[in-house]
């Protein structure tokens, strides 16, 4: 992923309103990103626990969205839906994100289980240990998926309903 500077993520928000633009607030590690080695960039909202962010590059051009956790817990484990990663239940939540332009303006949306604290890109790379017959490879193919899946949840919330 390119580097990115705080005006550049919040430029990149595709269903973000104005306000939500001003009040954006990016992690402590955001300073230290290393961008090289970033399928995606995502965030919890240090301000605000109900929202986070995800940014992908989306033909060279970081793209963003703006999620909300739905409120309740989950009391069984669960798996998310973007790294694929097994979960107690209170560390999944349901994310939903506004679609952008006119149909979000509808109030369209579209959510899916997500880790809680949006950390899939962490978690595909320190599941469980390697079994004794699973290859790196299959960790690869971990790490591919879960940033396909990432950018196919973005590209939902920026395509046309």
């Amino acid at each position: 992923m390119q580097a990115l500077t705080e005006d550049q993520v919040r430029a990149a928000l595709v269903n973000a309103s104005p306000d939500e633009r001003d009040r954006l607030v990016v992690p402590m590690s955001f300073v230290l990103a290393d961008w090289d080695h970033l399928d995606f960039f995502a965030w919890p909202d240090p301000d605000n626990r109900g929202r986070g962010y995800v940014i992908v590059e989306r033909d060279g051009v970081p793209t963003g969205i703006v999620l909300r956790a739905a409120s309740g817990a989950r009391p069984r484990a669960a798996m998310c839906n973007l790294c694929h990663t097994m979960q107690p239940g209170n560390q999944v939540a349901l994310f939903t994100a506004r679609r952008a332009g006119d149909a979000g303006e509808r109030g369209d949306s579209v959510g899916t289980y997500v880790c809680a604290d949006l950390g899939c890109h962490d978690n595909v790379r320190l599941a469980a240990p390697l079994a004794p017959s699973e290859m790196r490879a299959s960790v690869d193919r971990r790490i591919d998926g879960t940033r396909h899946r990432v950018e196919a949840f973005v590209e939902r919330v920026v395509s046309p309903a």
